[in-house]
């Protein structure tokens, strides 16, 4: 069995690191995106929000 020393980090450049990517970009496939599924507020029992963590939540904005 060979020994094969893979280079440091820092011997890699940004350049080759980026390339490799690009040339491994084709062989990845993204899951397709399924909505989550919404729960009625009757159905959910036993969870505790802290005032402070409720607060920070009803200033946020609502996303779709």
């Amino acid at each position: 069995m060979p020994n094969h020393i893979a280079p440091r980090e820092s011997e890699t450049g940004l350049a080759e690191l980026r390339g490799d990517c690009a040339r491994m970009a084709p062989h990845w496939v993204a899951p397709t995106r399924t909505p989550p599924t919404r729960v009625a507020p009757a159905l959910i029992h036993g969870v505790t929000v802290p005032p402070a963590s409720a607060r920070l939540l009803d200033a946020m904005e609502d996303r779709p």
